[in-house]
């Protein structure tokens, strides 16, 4: 299958899941109304000085293929939380990602920290479905939505208690993350059309970031060395998956964490500034 096709691919499938779910969405409100209050998912990733990480809990990838087949969601979680982990990310796509949402339920009743729904979620009754499932906060994917319900989704993942992981490729959809409101921004060094994985360009992109959203690094994360680099670049976070799901999900979590993180803020240059007075007075 061409890369450029498994986006699309994916997407189809989860339309035909929507709909299927559609079925039971009076329930599914039900459950979602009855959950607990989630844990604070923003919150998690500030930490002040310090690059938090989002450890994901992931059996395979298309792109991968089988990564740790036979993993269990509540082992893995508990040694991602005890290495420091502030969050723990879950896929719950079973066709493409071996996941299911008993893994992220597994992985909830696992740890203290707040747990991220991975996934690709296009209609509001996937939210409540992850609330129901005790998500404290879910992924939207820029690439898969439209501006209208991309603004939609934050809304009703704002009155869900939801935090929202905002996930762009490039300029042009982080611009459509902000502009739909997104606090939380996830930048994917793998584009999702070619698979192919450039870090160094995402960590460009997460250097423009405003300094008030939470910035998080996605895909490419495969050392101490990335994580230090996504933390001079800004980045209040990396989310990384495959590489502690291949390898030894302790060690490498306790090679991630820890990490000094560079205030966005702080990033432009005097001769910036002055540039930027001058343009002012000109306008």
């Amino acid at each position: 299958m061409a890369h450029d096709t498994i986006l699309e691919e994916i997407l189809a499938a989860k339309r035909e899941e929507v709909a299927r779910l559609q079925l039971f969405r009076s329930a599914i409100r039900a459950q979602a109304d009855e959950a607990p209050p989630p844990r604070g998912f923003e919150a998690s990733l500030r930490r002040p000085g310090e690059v938090s990480v989002v450890a994901e809990f992931k059996r395979r990838s298309p792109s991968a293929g089988d990564i740790n087949p036979y993993a269990q969601a509540a082992g893995v979680a508990s040694v991602y939380a005890s290495g420091g982990a502030a969050a723990i990310s879950v896929l719950t796509d079973e066709r493409y990602f071996g996941g299911s949402l008993d893994d992220l339920r597994s992985a909830k009743d696992a740890v203290g920290v707040p747990v991220l729904r991975k996934d690709f979620t296009l209609d509001p009754v996937q939210l409540y479905e992850a609330r129901a499932a005790g998500a404290d906060a879910v992924l939207l994917i820029v690439r898969a939505l439209g501006a209208t319900r991309l603004r939609e989704l934050l809304g009703l993942a704002a009155d869900l208690g939801l935090a929202a992981l905002v996930e762009a490729h490039d300029e042009e959809e982080m611009e459509r993350a902000l502009e739909a409101g997104a606090r939380i921004v996830g930048v994917n060094a793998r584009d999702l059309a070619t698979f192919e994985v450039d870090l160094e360009r995402s960590l460009n992109l997460i250097e423009e970031l405003p300094a008030d959203v939470v910035a998080v690094a996605e895909s490419g994360i495969r050392s101490a060395e990335d994580a230090a680099a996504a933390g001079s670049a800004g980045a209040d976070a990396v989310l990384v998956g495959g590489w502690l799901m291949a390898g030894d999900p302790a060690a490498g979590v306790e090679a991630l964490v820890g990490h000094p993180r560079r205030p966005r803020s702080d990033r432009m240059q005097p001769a910036d500034a002055d540039a930027r007075v001058d343009n002012d007075g000109a306008a």
